[in-house]
């Protein structure tokens, strides 16, 4: 869901289209997405329940191919030589590895501390409040891969800087995302499966990361064209991937949503204050550290998305279809866009003013 990405030896890919059509009306198609999957609940509730016991050591096989469909053409554009080009903008990534790795994950788990816990704990239905709090924190334990590229595209960032970061955080992320939700799962009092945790990073990462790096050597030995080719044909496939399983997480959700349809709002609100606060301090620590804007508004960018793909894949390993974790990372997905687009706008309006400070 994402505009190709320029690797680190060539130079950047000819001005496009900023954000596809897809990706710009994301958030109505989600909506959409809730109204067509609490229909089918309602309409067609043992059909569902027969998709939602097709499993495998806890792992539902349709969803879990849908997941690959949708995962592995975003990584396909990773190229991981990209690390090295990290030295060139060391201030930059430091910051932005900072923000994603020790304070999103952390304000995440506060502010679901805080809101599910307290500030709306009346209004939620108590057994699912655990449930909420950890699908926060499975869509802050990982930072976006995919839609950064259109979000760099949109403040003029540096492509070989959002390249190098995007890599270095996927390759971070195969080793440090289950033990910081490990952490925060534990912290919050909420059971950690741990053996479902990890297999969900073997699923989910680690084996969508080996056949798209695959692919990616066995196409460019054709030529970048030919890489560029594929990225487009298998593109369809992505989109189509991600609305159906949504679809398949709101027939599940239905009965919950139609009893208390204020949940989504509730859900939302620590998703959009912790998108503005971790931007906002990766913004001014670069700003404060004198990075260039090009390179600061990538990383306020990438220091604020989540991976809401794999959020929503382990969510549903970890807890169920039924889950309200499932909800919670899926409410991730309803408010990107629009929250991130903002922040797009705040990013470059304020560039004079940045500017002034960063000399």
């Amino acid at each position: 869901m994402s505009a190709p990405a320029g690797t680190a030896t060539l130079a950047p890919a000819p001005a496009g289209p900023a954000i596809g059509f897809f990706e710009r009306w994301l958030s109505l198609w989600v909506i959409l997405c809730i109204v067509v999957g609490i229909a089918l609940g309602q309409w067609l509730p043992d059909l569902v329940q027969v998709l939602g016991r097709l499993e495998v050591a806890r792992v539902n096989i349709p969803v879990g191919l849908l997941i690959w469909v949708m995962i592995i053409p975003m990584l396909l554009r990773i190229d991981f030589a990209a690390i090295g080009q990290v030295r060139r903008h060391w201030r930059g990534i430091g910051v932005t590895l900072a923000v994603n790795w020790l304070m999103k994950p952390f304000s995440m788990a506060l502010l679901g501390w805080l809101f599910l816990r307290h500030v709306f704990a009346p209004y939620l239905p108590a057994g699912q409040i655990d449930s909420y709090v950890a699908g926060l924190i499975l869509l802050a334990a990982a930072p976006c891969t995919a839609m950064v590229f259109v979000w760099s595209q949109l403040t003029r960032g540096d492509p070989y800087f959002t390249l190098s970061q995007v890599a270095l955080n996927d390759a971070i992320m195969i080793v440090a995302f289950a033990p910081i939700v490990g952490l925060l799962l534990g912290l919050s009092a909420i059971t950690v499966p741990w053996d479902t945790l990890f297999v969900s990073v073997g699923l989910y990462i680690v084996v969508p990361v080996i056949i798209a790096q695959a692919w990616r050597r066995v196409l460019l030995r054709g030529g970048r064209p030919r890489l560029d080719a594929a990225l487009a044909r298998i593109q369809p496939f992505s989109v189509v991937a991600l609305l159906a399983t949504l679809v398949l997480l709101f027939a599940f959700q239905g009965e919950q949503i139609l009893a208390q349809p204020l949940i989504i709002a509730m859900l939302a609100v620590p998703i959009v204050i912790q998108v503005y606060f971790n931007s906002g301090l990766a913004y001014l620590l670069n700003r404060r550290f004198g990075v260039a804007h090009c390179i600061a508004g990538p990383s306020a960018l990438i220091g604020a998305s989540n991976f809401f793909e794999l959020a929503v894949a382990a969510a549903i390993s970890l807890f169920g279809f039924d889950s309200g974790a499932a909800l919670a990372t899926v409410v991730g997905v309803l408010v990107e866009v629009p929250v991130m687009l903002s922040v797009v706008r705040i990013v470059n309006a304020t560039q004079p003013w940045y500017e002034r400070g960063a000399r």
